[in-house]
Formats: C-alpha cells, sequence, structure tokens
C-alpha cells in the first residue's frame, strides 16, 4: 500500500469522508485499498482477508456511496415497502450485528435506511421495519428464509449481494440455505463474496454465485498478525482454571476474552472465576440473543473482567483494543486458532495470545505450529509445572505414507467359490465322496420255502460261494 494513498483517493462523497475521518481512519487498509475501487466499479469480487483487516468497510463504504443520492451517483427511486436494495448474509448474529454497526456508523450522514435481522429475537418488530423498505438488508440465513416465507421481505429491487465470512457459512452448513436464497433473488445484480481463505468449497460456491470475478487476496494464507505475542503455558488440564485465575491476578489483565471448545465448559469455568473474585461472562449458542448482547456489552463498557466464548459465538466480535485472548482450550481446528487470537492485535494495534496447553493437546498443537508455520515460545509457570510434559514439538515431521488397504478376509463359502472358479483354467476339481468301509462276501444260506406232504420242513440245503 503507497504511503500517500487517502480515502479522498477513492472520490467518495463528503458525508461518507467526513463520517470516515469521525471513526479516526486516514489511510485505508489494503484490503480496502484493493476491494473499493473493484465494488465501485460494479464488478463482482471474490476477496480472502483474515480478521481483523478492514474487510467489512471495504464492501460498506462503496455500497453507501453507490446507494446515496449525490451528484456522484444517478437518482434512484425510493425503495419500495418489503423491499431490499443491498443484502448482506451473515453467518452469525454477533457478525450481522457488527456489520449493521458500521454501516450506521459510515452512513450517519446519508438519509438511507438499514435493518439487521437474525434469530433468537421476536419476529414481529422487523417484519415492521421491513415494511417501510430499506435500502441495505443484514440477514442470517435462517431468519432471512423465516421472513420471506411470511412475505415480509422481496428481493425484486435487490441489485447488490454481499456474502461474509463465506467459510464460516459452510462451516455452519448454510448451503442449502444459500441456495434457497440465491433461487428468489434477481439473475442481474452485483455479487461480492469475502472469506478467511479460498478452499475447494468456497471456490464450488462462488462458480455458482459469481460472475466473472476479480479475485483478490491481501494477506498470506494461515499467518497470524506480526503484533500479536504469542505463548503457551504446559499445565495439566485440572490445574487450567486455577492458572488461569492466578495469570489474571498477577498480570492485572482488565480486559481477557477467553475461548473454550464447549458450552458446559464456558459456563464451568465462569461460576469458577466468579467464585475466585473475578467478574466473568459466557456467551454461547445455548444463550439467548438479549443475554448475549448484555454481557458483549458489559465487556467492552469493561463492567465485565473476562468475556467466556466458544468459536460459534465468538465469531464476528469486534472490540477495540482488545489486550488478550487466551485459548483456555486449544481448538480442534488449526485455523479456528487464527480467527481466535485475531480478535486482538486489530489495525495495527499490539495484542497477546496465550494459550493453556495439557499433554492430550498435544496433537492440536502441533497441528497449529506446522499451520503457521512457527514454534510457538513455551512458558512456565511457578507452582503451575505440569506433571504430565507436554513433548518438545518441531516443524519438520516425515508425511505419513498412506496405508494399503487390508485385504477383505474370506469366508470358507468364497474360498470354495474362489477354487470353483480357478478350476475353469485347471483341472476340474471334484469334492472326493466319504470314503466306505469295503464289503466282506459270506457264504449264504439259502432255504426253500416248499413243505413235505406232512408238514414238515426238508432238511436246509447250503450252498457254496462260488469263487471268483
Amino acid at each position: 500500500m503507497k504511503s500517500d494513498l487517502t480515502f479522498q483517493t477513492f472520490d467518495l462523497s463528503p458525508e461518507i469522508l467526513q463520517a470516515v475521518k469521525d471513526k479516526g481512519y486516514k489511510q485505508p487498509s489494503p484490503i480496502q485499498a484493493q476491494a473499493i475501487p473493484l465494488v465501485l466499479q460494479g464488478k463482482d469480487l471474490m476477496a480472502a482477508a483474515q480478521t481483523g483487516t478492514g474487510k467489512t468497510a471495504g464492501f460498506v463504504l462503496p455500497i453507501l456511496e453507490k446507494l446515496s443520492n449525490t451528484g456522484k451517483t444517478p437518482r434512484r427511486e425510493p425503495v419500495q415497502p418489503n423491499q431490499a436494495r443491498v443484502l448482506i448474509l451473515a453467518p452469525t448474529r454477533e457478525l450481522a450485528a457488527q456489520i449493521g454497526d458500521s454501516i450506521n456508523d459510515y452512513g450517519k450522514n446519508l438519509s438511507l435506511r438499514s435493518c439487521v435481522v437474525y434469530g433468537g429475537v421476536k419476529i414481529n418488530p422487523q417484519m415492521m421495519t421491513l415494511r417501510r423498505g430499506v435500502d441495505i438488508l443484514v440477514a442470517t440465513p435462517g431468519r432471512l428464509l423465516d421472513l420471506y416465507r411470511q412475505n415480509a421481505i422481496k428481493f425484486q429491487q435487490c441489485e447488490i449481494l454481499v456474502l461474509d465470512e463465506a467459510d464460516r457459512m459452510l462451516d455452519l452448513g448454510f448451503v442449502d440455505e444459500i441456495q434457497q436464497i440465491l433461487d428468489v433473488l434477481p439473475s442481474r445484480r452485483q455479487n461480492l463474496m469475502f472469506s478467511a481463505t479460498f478452499s475447494d468449497d468456497i471456490r464450488k460456491l462462488a462458480r455458482g454465485i459469481l460472475d466473472q470475478p476479480v479475485e483478490i487476496s491481501v494477506s498470506p494464507r494461515n499467518t497470524t498478525a506480526v503484533t500479536i505475542k504469542q505463548w503457551i503455558c504446559p499445565v495439566d488440564k485440572k490445574k487450567k482454571p486455577a492458572l488461569l485465575a492466578a495469570l489474571i491476578k498477577d498480570n492485572h489483565w482488565q480486559q481477557v476474552l477467553v475461548f473454550c471448545k464447549t458450552k458446559k465448559g464456558a459456563d464451568k469455568l465462569t461460576r469458577y472465576l466468579d467464585g475466585e473474585g473475578i467478574k466473568a461472562a459466557a456467551i454461547h449458542g445455548d444463550k439467548s440473543q438479549s443475554v448475549r448482547s448484555r454481557a458483549l456489552a458489559d465487556f467492552k463498557q469493561q463492567k465485565v473482567q473476562i468475556l467466556i466464548a466458544t468459536d460459534l459465538a465468538a465469531r464476528g466480535l469486534d472490540i477495540e483494543q482488545l489486550p488478550q485472548v487466551v485459548n483456555f482450550d486449544l481448538p480442534t481446528v488449526a485455523e479456528n486458532y487464527i480467527h481466535r487470537i485475531g480478535r486482538t492485535g486489530r489495525a495495527g494495534m499490539s495484542g497477546e495470545a496465550v494459550s493453556l496447553v495439557c499433554a492430550d493437546e498435544f496433537d492440536l498443537l502441533t497441528d497449529i505450529e506446522h499451520l503457521i508455520k512457527s514454534l510457538l515460545k513455551r512458558k512456565l509457570i511457578d507452582g503451575f509445572e505440569p506433571s504430565h510434559d507436554v513433548p518438545e514439538s518441531r516443524l519438520w515431521r516425515k508425511p505419513k505414507k498412506p496405508k494399503k488397504p487390508k485385504k477383505p478376509k474370506q469366508t470358507k463359502s468364497s474360498q470354495e467359490l474362489s477354487s470353483s472358479t480357478q478350476g475353469a483354467s485347471t483341472k476340474k476339481k471334484t469334492t472326493p465322496k466319504k470314503a466306505q468301509p469295503k464289503k466282506k462276501y459270506r457264504a449264504k444260506s439259502v432255504s426253500t420255502s416248499v413243505s413235505n406232504s406232512d408238514g414238515s420242513r426238508p432238511p436246509k440245503r447250503k450252498f457254496k460261494q462260488k469263487k471268483r
């Protein structure tokens, strides 16, 4: 990115430039520098960008410019009831809310209407908002389909479709919902897809949505920000809660985002920290949206010191100047490590990512280190030395040879079948009959049934067996 590149370079309207200035941004990030001109030109876009790179503004700013009724853009007709000009799909409620906040911040000087819809809350207020029509609709796939089935939203005026965090969409199994939404959208529209990675599944999805897209990538794949200090603490699994409490107290951490593997584990850790005098709150899929929103708001206002989340609930969290991220449990998918620690060190700020690792998680640790191509620094904490050591890892490892498929065991009937088929090329084999004992020939006495006149039987006549 050139040092003299500014937002004025994109020839945005004064209203938008003033909003950007109020946010404190002077120079666009690499993803913004490449995406904004392409979106303004009306081209389909496929962009790869890690979390914390400013990709939300990369599509929100040009969309606001295209919708604004200024001298630079053609004046549009008013949006009709139950219609939306722009549809932005997000995989989670938190990410949808974050995008909605960005639209409000950057478009505060424009006379545009926007709306955010997602599940977990009452649908009637959302239906009432959509009756007037909106310029920009941000939605999760499930709730959007519910509104469409109740005729609360129509898409005849839809001009732009945005899929944010497309890789997460696939991970959560939204493929069928996305296809249903695509079937009811106008065929002529501009399509924008943003994803952390370009996997084969993402490219397959893109082929069904994008029309001759421009592909951009602003950061190397599977890398972490250089502004994040990463290290791990080897510890036994049972001592993890006590170690986390000690790290928080000894280092005077005031705002920490902690990742747990399960919802039950997040709730259990929250209760433990509360018992230690550390105010904590948990957010995950089993919590209602009002509880999740209140916990996040309290955390941002530092009313809550520790926010404990699962991977699903944490996707889309945007917390300015978050200093610490702790992996209480290592993720089962190595790529999620990058998304987790990307919550700190955003927008060039410094951050710290700590992982509590037990011996059972060595394979997960190895996968992460091979993904980021770097060995994580280890630090033992006095009083928490593990009884079960975490083995030393190394980046180089011999690739595993694929196992040869085992031959299926033949049953007796299959062996007989195979032997019978082979007999056609060789001699015909017949099953031997059961050996019978040889017969011994003995002389038999023969008697006649003839009687004498007095009724007595004549003497028996014996015949000798002739020798053969």
